[in-house]
């Protein structure tokens, strides 16, 4: 019996013992941003299995029913060096790390694209390629890599001409002069079907003009990239700031931020070329011309915020 008795009373002893716990903590950058999409591994000294799961959006991440004892944890991001941290796990405890800083991995400042590079590029715009608004309207131009790598002239074509002949870009292009006709806008196109079809041709080259010129012959000129770069990370006013200010500032292929040339006197650039696909009565005055360039970098800075807060989980197929 006394014996029977002890067996008994030793038993909760045995199951405290063997509680497990959980780990959490928050991973950020060097400047206090927290990193998404981290890649956390547990793994314990003399035993085998390993846990694993990922920071969120936020750089949040907790490991549950963790056996209590050594553990070494392993932190790895795509562009930030890793992070190691070691400790001991008490039975039943619920471990709070609280901030874990990866530093930035060190980048050559002078960038050659090599031909690893252009392949590494190629496979980068392949996914991107896969990218789709509601799984219908290209979204092509946003890269989701933390680190992209530069493209050469011929890929800045290449993505640019898969854009406007998608047909994705005719619907668009037809409903836009659909519209532009039932208001009668440039009325010396006149109406009917007529009226239409020069609506939709002056339409279309706008799009294709606006979109050569500065993705392809300005970011080759200024040595720019002409995607938007996703951010992801942060508060959401650190991340607004970042995307309205991307309307205005570019990444350029020597992988630093850069005033945006290339967008910017693209914008200039392009209204005053496709003024000339309008009726001679109806084109805009220089005046006009510079006004509806400026409204255009603010309608990019909307279309970045977008990007950053509502695109990414409009967009099929991402990363």
């Amino acid at each position: 019996m006394a014996l029977a008795a002890l067996g008994i009373a030793g038993i909760p002893a045995l199951a405290q013992t063997a509680l497990p716990g959980t780990i959490s903590g928050t991973v950020v950058d060097p400047t206090g941003a927290s990193i998404a999409r981290v890649d956390v591994k547990l793994s314990h000294d003399g035993r085998a299995g390993v846990q694993e799961t990922h920071t969120s959006d936020s750089g949040d991440f907790i490991l549950t029913s963790v056996q209590p004892g050594s553990y070494h944890l392993s932190f790895n991001a795509k562009g930030f060096t890793a992070e190691t941290r070691t400790g001991e796990l008490a039975p039943g405890q619920a471990l709070v790390l609280g901030q874990i800083m990866l530093a930035v991995a060190r980048h050559s400042t002078d960038v050659t694209v090599s031909d690893n590079q252009e392949q590494i590029a190629q496979a980068e715009i392949e996914k991107a390629e896969q990218q789709r608004l509601f799984g219908l309207v290209p979204n092509y131009f946003v890269t989701y890599e933390p680190d992209p790598t530069p493209l050469n002239v011929r890929q800045k074509f290449e993505l640019t001409r898969k854009t406007f002949l998608d047909p994705a870009a005719f619907v668009i292009t037809g409903i836009i002069a659909g519209a532009s006709q039932s208001q009668n806008r440039y009325p010396g196109f006149g109406q009917g079907m007529q009226g239409y079809v020069k609506r939709y041709g002056a339409s279309y080259a706008n799009y294709v003009t606006g979109a050569v010129l500065e993705r392809v012959v300005l970011t080759t000129l200024f040595k720019q990239d002409p995607r938007y770069y996703y951010n992801g990370t942060g508060s959401t006013r650190s991340r607004a700031w970042y995307a309205i200010k991307r309307s205005v500032i570019c990444q350029g292929d020597n992988k630093k931020a850069q005033f945006c040339y290339s967008a910017v006197i693209g914008d200039f650039g392009a209204n005053a070329l496709t003024n000339y696909y309008y009726p001679a009565a109806d084109r805009n005055s220089a005046g006009v011309v510079v006004q509806n360039a400026a409204i255009g970098i603010g309608a990019k800075a909307i279309a970045n915020l977008v990007q950053e807060f509502v695109a990414r989980k409009l967009t099929t197929k991402k990363p």
